[in-house]
């Protein structure tokens, strides 16, 4: 107990202070061991604690909702998103304007190092203009089709975007999906044309692009350099007079919808949510509608782009809030808020992510299962697109076999695992789901379904028990200048693609639908598409299993005995590899002599390792099990 005057210091208080404080600095750091008294740092985290406590809250209810203005953030990749987002922050006086700020809402370590977007980040804007002052929620989203399941949460709780278009690379793949994405959720559309500031930038022919495509009129595009911060008050101008603020009723009960939520170690759950009816304070008691659970709200506020205090959110805001949920089961996105004993029809939420890759996944020491398990939990609060089912494998032990929606978000998961919670993990080669109907209604009865999904390729049916294979299929968008248009093509019909449609959207550019098989596209499309080589044979089964079975000749130690390496399809075996065994030289002693003598030892020895054959057992190594996972050979 360390006692100062008028204040009596428990060892819990001191810890209560010690965590509040390590978690306003955003960091875990040691506790000091006191000597006597009230330690200096304890004191120090007490004057931050209380300081916290009494910080100065933000009023929302001068917002009305007729000046309120949601909107989002959506373009390629690269196209300048992060970057507007940095000179809005900066116009509004958000953040001070200094050389530093680059991908300030860009808050996660991958997100800095890969220079991507990979999470919606959401900020709260005051602005004047014309004698009111406006409240602007800004939301920058993910540009890679990864993550497009980020962008379309986002935009539920907005009623306008800006679509920013590279004045030098002009409408490309990803600005067709994402504007799409808005089309349907029936936003208003302010097209932005970026990068005016280089060499090559020709903004008259992206205005021609975006007029020809979308059907927006060119006199409609806002040109500008973010970098430089040319024209860039003109956006948040053309955000209040063309975007309509939200539809909302600030005196029906309590809606809220959580399109995002974080998790911090010390508060649990912080909840994204947009209001669309009522008011949530400090200690109002609220029910979830997916568990049915009541949880006290310690906290609301706004991102600024930190988190800002408010005494209250109103109907029409965009904020976080904070009611003690410490378990993933407790805070699902797409869920619907409401106050207790006020029940109200839920909010339609979203689409499940469809998952389009699978991984197994492993701790690489089993004495690490439940810290993974534990880590994986909470990455996927942040990452609801994320499904996992527990696996097993005769190798690697327990495990889980996660869905993700592509390649680079499965990289990014991964990263994001090693960085936040120091977990290091066995990632097996990625496959993709495929669909069997089944044959016999023995088989059907026994799988209680006639269609299966097959999510792990050594649960793949025989041939004899199904009727038909299904597999997955997308469709993608190619932009690509028209000189390449004939190699891409080919590249296309290498995969086993369909065209669909092919469109020149100007002179020098041409855009193809294609309807792919995901197998075909899913691991090494992208990269064959930017060397614009010509593609693979069409079967590819006999070449991957020679493949597999070369790294796993190579990677197995020899025994004493012959070991066969065969690769299967069914029953027909398609490639086959052989270890060599260790041979003793039994004819080291027959110095001459005949040659019965020599034939004798060689039948015995023969006789031997064949019967060790039977009998003798094959360790796997761990590493061998990894090298064969790899889709490249490291030769």
């Amino acid at each position: 107990m360390w006692t100062l005057v008028g204040r009596g210091w428990s060892h819990g208080r001191a810890l209560a202070v010690w965590a509040a404080g390590t978690a306003q600095r955003g960091r875990l750091e040691p506790l000091p061991t006191p000597t006597c008294g009230a330690p200096a740092e304890f004191r120090a985290w007490d004057r931050l604690y209380t300081s916290a406590e009494r910080k100065e809250k933000i009023d929302m209810s001068r917002f009305s909702v007729e000046n309120i203005r949601n909107f989002s953030i959506i373009a390629h990749v690269d196209h300048g998103k992060s970057t507007l987002a940095d000179r809005l922050l900066e116009l509004t006086g958000t953040i001070d304007k200094t050389k530093n700020n680059k991908q300030v809402l860009d808050k996660l370590q991958v997100e800095r190092e890969r220079g991507i977007t990979v999470k919606a980040q959401t900020a709260s804007l005051f602005y004047n203009w014309e004698g009111k002052q406006y409240l602007l929620n800004l939301i920058d989203t993910p540009g890679h089709v990864d993550f497009s399941y980020e962008v379309s949460r986002s935009l539920s709780a907005c009623q306008g975007v800006l679509l920013v278009v590279d004045a030098n690379e002009g409408i490309q793949a990803q600005t067709v999906a994402n504007f799409f994405l808005a089309f349907e959720a029936q936003l208003s559309v302010i097209p932005v044309i970026n990068k005016i500031d280089l060499k090559n930038a020709d903004p008259e022919r992206v205005e021609k692009q975006i007029e020809k495509v979308f059907d927006i009129p060119s006199d409609e595009c806002i040109k500008i350099s973010a970098k430089l911060g040319t024209n860039v008050e003109r956006v948040l101008q053309a955000v209040i007079e063309r975007i309509p603020p939200p539809k909302v009723h600030r005196k029906n009960p309590l809606r809220a919808l959580v399109f995002d939520s974080t998790f911090d170690q010390y508060r649990g759950v912080i909840a994204n949510v947009a209001l669309f009816d009522g008011v949530v304070s400090k200690g109002d008691k609220i029910v979830s509608a997916h568990t049915k659970k009541i949880h006290e709200v310690n906290e609301v506020g706004v991102l600024n782009p930190n988190e800002q205090p408010a005494h209250k959110l109103y109907a029409g805001q965009v904020g976080y809030l904070i009611a003690g949920m410490k378990d993933v089961t407790e805070a699902q996105i797409g869920d619907t808020l409401y106050l207790h004993k006020q029940q109200v029809e839920p909010l339609p939420g979203f689409k499940s992510a469809k998952p389009m890759v699978f991984a197994g996944m492993y701790p690489i020491d089993q004495s690490e299962y439940n810290n993974l398990k534990s880590a994986i939990e909470k990455l996927t609060i942040n990452d609801s697109s994320v499904t996992v089912h527990r696996d097993s494998s005769l190798a690697l032990g327990a495990g889980w076999r996660l869905g993700f929606l592509g390649l680079l978000h499965m990289e990014v998961f991964n990263q994001r695992l090693e960085q936040e919670y120091n977990a290091s993990v066995i990632l097996t080669t990625p496959t993709v789901p495929y669909k069997a109907v089944l044959s016999s209604a023995k088989l059907i009865k026994e799988y209680r379904e006639k269609e299966i999904t097959i999510i792990n390729p050594a649960q793949f049916p025989e041939k004899s028990k199904v009727t038909e294979y299904l597999e997955p299929v997308v469709l993608g968008t190619i932009i690509t200048p028209d000189e390449y248009t004939g190699k891409v093509m080919m590249l296309c019909q290498a995969r086993r693609a369909v065209q669909k449609n092919m469109i020149f959207i100007d002179q020098n550019r041409v855009m193809l639908k294609y309807l792919f098989p995901l197998n075909e596209i899913v691991v090494d499309f992208y990269d064959s598409l930017k060397s614009l080589s010509s593609g693979y044979a069409r079967d590819k089964a006999h070449s991957v299993g020679k493949a597999i079975c070369e790294r796993l000749k190579d990677s197995l130690p020899r025994q004493l005995f012959e070991i066969a390496i065969q690769a299967a399809v069914g029953s027909k075996i398609i490639a086959r590899e052989t270890v060599k065994a260790y041979r003793k030289n039994v004819l080291a002693k027959c110095y001459g002599g005949d040659i019965t003598r020599k034939m004798k030892l060689l039948k015995r020895q023969a006789e031997g390792k064949k019967k060790l054959r039977k009998v003798g057992n094959i360790e796997v190594p761990r590493d061998a099990f990894i090298k064969v996972l790899k889709t490249q050979s490291d030769k």
